[in-house]
Protein backbone atom coordinates (compact mmCIF):
# COMPACT_ATOMS: atom_id res chain seq x y z
CA UNK A 1 0.00 0.00 0.00
CA UNK A 2 1.17 3.22 -0.81
CA UNK A 3 0.11 6.47 1.04
CA UNK A 4 0.40 10.04 -0.44
CA UNK A 5 -0.92 12.82 1.89
CA UNK A 6 -0.09 15.89 0.13
CA UNK A 7 -1.27 17.73 3.32
CA UNK A 8 -2.45 17.25 6.78
CA UNK A 9 -5.02 18.08 9.76
CA UNK A 10 -8.34 18.57 9.30
CA UNK A 11 -11.58 20.27 10.95
CA UNK A 12 -14.16 17.26 12.02
CA UNK A 13 -17.41 17.59 10.24
CA UNK A 14 -20.19 15.31 11.50
CA UNK A 15 -20.72 12.56 13.98
CA UNK A 16 -18.03 10.06 11.78
CA UNK A 17 -15.53 12.52 13.45
CA UNK A 18 -15.80 12.51 16.70
CA UNK A 19 -13.30 9.75 17.44
CA UNK A 20 -11.06 10.95 14.25
CA UNK A 21 -7.70 8.67 14.35
CA UNK A 22 -5.90 11.84 13.09
CA UNK A 23 -6.72 13.63 16.28
CA UNK A 24 -6.27 10.62 18.11
CA UNK A 25 -2.84 10.00 16.50
CA UNK A 26 -1.58 14.13 16.64
CA UNK A 27 -2.68 14.42 20.31
CA UNK A 28 -0.50 11.70 21.16
CA UNK A 29 2.69 13.51 20.07
CA UNK A 30 1.13 16.60 21.29
CA UNK A 31 0.31 18.51 18.14
CA UNK A 32 -2.70 20.19 17.12
CA UNK A 33 -4.86 18.42 14.19
CA UNK A 34 -7.02 21.21 13.27
CA UNK A 35 -4.11 23.04 12.20
CA UNK A 36 -4.05 22.53 8.04
CA UNK A 37 -0.67 22.60 6.31
CA UNK A 38 0.99 21.64 3.36
CA UNK A 39 3.52 17.93 3.52
CA UNK A 40 7.16 18.31 2.19
CA UNK A 41 6.02 15.08 0.16
CA UNK A 42 3.47 17.23 -1.34
CA UNK A 43 4.55 16.22 -4.60
CA UNK A 44 5.58 12.56 -4.19
CA UNK A 45 3.71 11.28 -7.03
CA UNK A 46 6.08 13.03 -9.53
CA UNK A 47 9.08 12.39 -7.24
CA UNK A 48 12.13 10.46 -8.52
CA UNK A 49 15.33 8.57 -7.12
CA UNK A 50 18.75 9.65 -8.06
CA UNK A 51 18.30 6.72 -10.83
CA UNK A 52 15.57 8.49 -12.41
CA UNK A 53 12.88 6.66 -11.54
CA UNK A 54 9.59 7.42 -9.76
CA UNK A 55 9.29 6.83 -6.35
CA UNK A 56 5.98 5.26 -6.48
CA UNK A 57 6.33 2.65 -9.70
CA UNK A 58 3.78 2.17 -11.99
CA UNK A 59 1.11 -0.08 -10.86
CA UNK A 60 0.37 1.35 -7.69
CA UNK A 61 -2.69 2.00 -5.78
CA UNK A 62 -1.90 5.71 -3.83
CA UNK A 63 -4.03 5.73 -0.89
CA UNK A 64 -4.22 9.90 -0.98
CA UNK A 65 -4.93 12.05 1.93
CA UNK A 66 -5.51 10.06 4.76
CA UNK A 67 -3.96 12.50 7.22
CA UNK A 68 -7.00 15.11 5.50
CA UNK A 69 -10.00 15.30 3.98
CA UNK A 70 -9.05 16.01 0.14
CA UNK A 71 -12.19 18.47 -0.50
CA UNK A 72 -10.97 20.45 2.63
CA UNK A 73 -11.65 24.18 2.16
CA UNK A 74 -8.21 24.90 3.38
CA UNK A 75 -6.69 22.71 0.77
CA UNK A 76 -8.73 24.47 -2.36
CA UNK A 77 -5.24 26.22 -3.86
CA UNK A 78 -3.12 23.30 -2.97
CA UNK A 79 -5.49 20.52 -4.91
CA UNK A 80 -4.98 22.66 -8.06
CA UNK A 81 -1.44 20.96 -8.23
CA UNK A 82 -2.40 17.72 -6.81
CA UNK A 83 -5.23 17.11 -10.06
CA UNK A 84 -2.26 18.07 -12.26
CA UNK A 85 -0.07 15.89 -10.73
CA UNK A 86 -2.81 12.75 -10.30
CA UNK A 87 -3.46 14.13 -14.01
CA UNK A 88 -0.07 13.30 -14.88
CA UNK A 89 0.90 9.92 -13.54
CA UNK A 90 -2.17 7.67 -15.07
CA UNK A 91 -0.25 4.98 -14.75
CA UNK A 92 -1.13 5.41 -10.60
CA UNK A 93 -4.59 4.64 -9.22
CA UNK A 94 -5.53 7.12 -6.82
CA UNK A 95 -7.86 6.17 -4.02
CA UNK A 96 -9.63 8.78 -2.46
CA UNK A 97 -11.60 8.65 0.39
CA UNK A 98 -13.91 11.88 1.82
CA UNK A 99 -16.40 13.59 4.23
CA UNK A 100 -16.82 16.77 1.89
CA UNK A 101 -18.46 15.18 -1.32
CA UNK A 102 -20.64 18.21 -1.34
CA UNK A 103 -17.38 20.55 -2.20
CA UNK A 104 -16.04 18.13 -5.02
CA UNK A 105 -16.68 20.21 -7.78
CA UNK A 106 -14.58 23.26 -6.34
CA UNK A 107 -11.26 23.72 -8.28
CA UNK A 108 -12.16 20.54 -10.26
CA UNK A 109 -9.46 20.47 -13.21
CA UNK A 110 -11.16 21.82 -16.54
CA UNK A 111 -10.34 18.66 -18.47
CA UNK A 112 -12.01 16.13 -15.84
CA UNK A 113 -15.03 15.59 -17.95
CA UNK A 114 -17.04 12.61 -16.99
CA UNK A 115 -14.19 11.94 -14.34
CA UNK A 116 -10.10 10.40 -14.58
CA UNK A 117 -9.68 7.38 -15.34
CA UNK A 118 -7.05 6.91 -12.73
CA UNK A 119 -9.42 8.18 -9.61
CA UNK A 120 -11.83 6.71 -7.61
CA UNK A 121 -14.11 8.49 -5.33
CA UNK A 122 -15.59 6.98 -2.36
CA UNK A 123 -17.98 9.21 -0.62
CA UNK A 124 -18.59 8.17 3.65
CA UNK A 125 -21.91 8.34 5.07
CA UNK A 126 -21.76 7.11 9.10
CA UNK A 127 -25.55 6.80 9.60
CA UNK A 128 -29.07 7.83 7.87
CA UNK A 129 -28.47 11.83 7.78
CA UNK A 130 -24.84 11.53 6.21
CA UNK A 131 -26.25 8.88 3.57
CA UNK A 132 -29.27 11.15 2.64
CA UNK A 133 -27.24 14.21 2.40
CA UNK A 134 -24.17 13.26 0.63
CA UNK A 135 -25.14 10.19 -1.59
CA UNK A 136 -27.85 12.14 -4.12
CA UNK A 137 -24.64 14.68 -3.92
CA UNK A 138 -22.33 11.73 -4.97
CA UNK A 139 -24.46 10.15 -7.59
CA UNK A 140 -24.96 13.36 -9.73
CA UNK A 141 -21.40 13.99 -9.45
CA UNK A 142 -18.86 13.29 -12.60
CA UNK A 143 -16.99 10.54 -11.49
CA UNK A 144 -15.81 7.47 -13.29
CA UNK A 145 -14.92 5.58 -10.01
CA UNK A 146 -17.62 5.36 -7.59
CA UNK A 147 -17.72 3.48 -4.13
CA UNK A 148 -19.49 4.35 -0.86
CA UNK A 149 -17.52 3.88 2.87
CA UNK A 150 -19.70 3.10 6.08
CA UNK A 151 -16.49 3.87 8.11
CA UNK A 152 -17.43 4.26 11.01
CA UNK A 153 -20.81 2.46 10.92
CA UNK A 154 -22.57 3.96 13.69
CA UNK A 155 -26.29 2.48 13.41
CA UNK A 156 -28.52 1.01 11.06
CA UNK A 157 -28.59 2.78 7.55
CA UNK A 158 -30.94 1.97 4.98
CA UNK A 159 -28.72 2.36 1.03
CA UNK A 160 -31.18 0.77 -1.14
CA UNK A 161 -32.09 4.09 -2.67
CA UNK A 162 -28.48 5.06 -3.81
CA UNK A 163 -26.91 1.98 -4.82
CA UNK A 164 -26.99 2.86 -8.73
CA UNK A 165 -25.08 0.59 -11.07
CA UNK A 166 -22.22 3.07 -11.00
CA UNK A 167 -21.25 2.29 -7.35
CA UNK A 168 -18.51 0.02 -7.73
CA UNK A 169 -18.09 -1.21 -4.10
CA UNK A 170 -19.52 -0.34 -0.59
CA UNK A 171 -17.12 -0.89 2.34
CA UNK A 172 -18.07 -1.19 5.99
CA UNK A 173 -16.12 -1.38 9.10
CA UNK A 174 -16.47 -0.11 12.88
CA UNK A 175 -14.93 2.66 14.60
CA UNK A 176 -11.24 2.14 16.48
CA UNK A 177 -9.46 3.62 19.20
CA UNK A 178 -10.54 3.62 23.38
CA UNK A 179 -13.19 5.44 22.84
CA UNK A 180 -14.57 3.57 19.65
CA UNK A 181 -18.56 3.44 19.58
CA UNK A 182 -20.56 0.14 19.19
CA UNK A 183 -20.17 -1.55 15.65
CA UNK A 184 -23.35 -4.09 15.24
CA UNK A 185 -23.20 -7.00 13.13
CA UNK A 186 -26.92 -7.06 12.46
CA UNK A 187 -26.17 -3.58 10.74
CA UNK A 188 -23.47 -4.72 8.50
CA UNK A 189 -25.46 -7.65 7.52
CA UNK A 190 -28.22 -5.30 6.59
CA UNK A 191 -25.99 -3.15 4.56
CA UNK A 192 -24.87 -6.60 2.94
CA UNK A 193 -28.24 -8.00 1.90
CA UNK A 194 -28.81 -4.56 0.18
CA UNK A 195 -25.93 -4.64 -1.63
CA UNK A 196 -26.60 -8.80 -2.63
CA UNK A 197 -30.30 -7.30 -3.67
CA UNK A 198 -28.71 -4.78 -6.51
CA UNK A 199 -25.73 -6.83 -7.32
CA UNK A 200 -23.68 -4.10 -5.60
CA UNK A 201 -19.75 -5.65 -4.61
CA UNK A 202 -19.68 -5.74 -0.65
CA UNK A 203 -16.60 -5.52 1.96
CA UNK A 204 -16.58 -5.86 5.36
CA UNK A 205 -13.21 -3.93 6.62
CA UNK A 206 -12.99 -4.13 9.81
CA UNK A 207 -15.16 -4.75 13.11
CA UNK A 208 -13.84 -1.82 15.13
CA UNK A 209 -13.20 -1.76 18.81
CA UNK A 210 -16.86 -2.72 20.31
CA UNK A 211 -18.90 -5.04 18.27
CA UNK A 212 -21.62 -6.66 19.07
CA UNK A 213 -22.56 -10.25 17.74
CA UNK A 214 -25.78 -12.09 18.43
CA UNK A 215 -26.71 -9.29 21.62
CA UNK A 216 -23.34 -10.04 23.11
CA UNK A 217 -20.16 -7.43 22.69
CA UNK A 218 -16.94 -7.86 22.11
CA UNK A 219 -14.02 -5.81 22.82
CA UNK A 220 -11.68 -6.54 20.07
CA UNK A 221 -7.95 -5.05 19.98
CA UNK A 222 -6.90 -2.98 16.65
CA UNK A 223 -4.39 -5.78 15.70
CA UNK A 224 -7.49 -7.98 14.95
CA UNK A 225 -10.67 -5.96 13.90
CA UNK A 226 -9.54 -6.59 9.94
CA UNK A 227 -8.67 -10.04 10.65
CA UNK A 228 -11.94 -10.84 12.12
CA UNK A 229 -14.02 -9.09 9.48
CA UNK A 230 -11.85 -11.26 7.09
CA UNK A 231 -12.92 -14.50 8.91
CA UNK A 232 -16.61 -13.60 8.63
CA UNK A 233 -16.32 -14.60 5.04
CA UNK A 234 -19.42 -12.23 3.73
CA UNK A 235 -17.76 -10.28 0.93
CA UNK A 236 -19.46 -10.32 -2.00
CA UNK A 237 -18.30 -9.98 -5.50
CA UNK A 238 -21.52 -8.85 -6.76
Amino acid sequence: MTQWNPWHGCRKLSAGCQNCYVYRIDSAHDKDASIISKNTDFNLPIRKMRNGRYKIPAGQKVYTCFSSDFFLDEADDWRIDAWQMIKFRKDLQFLIITKRIDRFGVNLPHDWGDGYNNVKICSTCENQDRADYRLPIFLNMPIKHKAIVCEPLLERINLSRWLHPSIEEVVVGGESGKNARICDYDWVLDIRNQCMELQIPFHFKQTGAKFIKNGRLYHIQRKDQHMQAAKAGIDFSG
